[in-house]
């Protein structure tokens, strides 16, 4: 909780990492405490557990917790952590949010609700109940309508910043590149933003945002980083290139839907044991595989197995 009481120091590439599994479906926690010290080896500025690509809606309660503290107990302070709390329901966003305070995170990232598709005004009473449950715990709203079916408004992320003091930002992970502008115009340029999409990393740091939480950075922490790293060093023409560098790998990560394409790199890289994915998800088609290795061999260079 280092970071607690200055969220605007979460800088960088903050990494989201995947939940490993075992290949009979259970919970890796070992396998996850050695990704998240891969992620730390590798230069990645945080780390985030529990977003999209941690397959949070295909887990307990219990296990999402298991897994928070695992990931906590690693980074012991030694960079932000940005877990996932959100739930579809309102109690269990509460009791994941809560834990995340008890395990000394620095921020919540707050999912919009999904399925139920509730309305602006549903969105502004739901966020001030989280909000209001803990005033002392930096709430990061987070926006991804490919997964929700819901778009949250600008006006309405200026809402809930304008009535909670401790709603200190969003997590956009939306193509509309426009809505980024529009929601730090609304809400000031000291509202913090991360982008959630790949090829859109580079250009918010152009616009004001902050950093990233790409799941790019689960194959690729070690360039993600960089690409940030040069950025705000002025060496623009390299964050450029870098970021087209990466670009087949972005292209890979969703070959098939997130987050298999990704576990099936680490497996290959003996980062986890196994690429199980929870249903209703599975592991890459040969099809996809095909266009998976196609893609990786486009930019081998940038994937770093580790040292042991």
């Amino acid at each position: 909780m280092k970071f607690r009481s200055t969220p605007a120091a979460v800088k960088g590439s903050i990494a989201p990492v995947v939940t490993p599994f075992t290949a009979d479906g259970a919970v890796d926690l070992d396998g996850l405490r050695n990704l998240v010290r891969w992620q730390l080896d590798s230069g990645s500025h945080g780390i985030s557990i529990g977003g999209s690509t941690g397959e949070p809606s295909a887990q307990t309660i219990a296990e999402r917790i298991a897994a928070m503290k695992a990931v906590a107990e690693v980074i012991d302070d030694r960079v932000p952590f940005l877990p996932g709390t959100g739930s579809t329901k309102l109690d269990e966003t509460l009791e994941l949010t809560a834990a995340a305070k008890d395990l000394g995170a620095d921020i919540a990232l707050v999912i919009t609700p999904y399925y139920s598709r509730p309305t602006q005004e549903g969105l502004i009473a739901w966020y001030g109940t989280v909000a209001n449950e803990f005033p002392d715990l930096p709430i990061v709203v987070y926006n991804v309508p490919s997964r929700t079916a819901l778009d949250i408004a600008p006006d309405t992320v200026a809402t809930l910043r304008r009535k909670h003091d401790n709603i200190v930002g969003i997590k956009e992970t939306t193509k509309d590149f426009e809505h980024f502008s529009h929601v730090l115009h609304k809400c000031g340029r000291d509202f913090l933003m991360w982008s959630g999409i790949e090829l859109l990393c580079l250009p918010l740091l152009a616009i004001g945002g902050i950093g990233f939480v790409s799941a790019l950075a689960n194959i690729a922490p070690a360039a993600v980083a960089r690409m940030y790293e040069l950025y705000v060093s002025g060496d623009h023409d390299g964050a450029i290139d870098l970021h087209y560098q990466l670009a087949p790998l972005v292209e890979l990560l969703f070959v098939e839907t997130n987050p298999a394409p990704a576990k099936h790199v680490l497996k290959d890289l003996g980062l986890i044991e196994s690429g199980f994915v929870r249903a209703p998800l599975i592991e890459p088609t040969p099809k996809g595989l095909e266009r998976i290795n196609a893609l990786r061999a486009q930019a081998e260079h940038l994937l770093v197995r580790p040292a042991n």
